[in-house]
């Protein structure tokens, strides 16, 4: 299994970045894909979700609005658009894959929002 993240890094508040995340060794079409976060001195928290039958979302309610994930299995490959970013985005993020009873973490790209 291979996990490449991208798309990490400093960005000034209200501005966007979009993540991306490449995965291979498993079935990505199957697998339902999350992206977390974690700040320094925070627990690592769920951002975004989306499922692996009908592409339904789900998003914590501080980036409701502003967040979208996304999919594109021809590319296998998860996005995470971040619009209109605040100081409290700032954190690693990390995609993570659920398929097959496995449970796969990419290795963070760190996002950090100035003022």
């Amino acid at each position: 299994v291979q996990l490449q993240a991208s798309g990490g890094g400093l960005v000034q508040a209200g501005g966007s970045l979009r993540l991306s995340c490449t995965a291979s060794g498993f079935s990505f079409a199957d697998a339902i894909i999350g992206w977390f976060r974690q700040a320094p001195g925070k627990e690592r928290e769920g951002v975004a979700c989306i499922s692996n039958t009908d592409g339904r979302t789900y998003y914590v309610d501080s980036v409701k609005g502003r967040f979208t994930i996304s999919r594109d299995n021809a590319k296998n490959t998860v996005y995470l658009q971040m619009n209109s970013l605040k100081l409290e985005d700032t954190a690693v993020y990390y995609c993570n894959f659920w398929a097959g009873g496995y449970n796969y973490w990419g290795q963070g790209t760190q996002v950090t929002v100035s003022s």
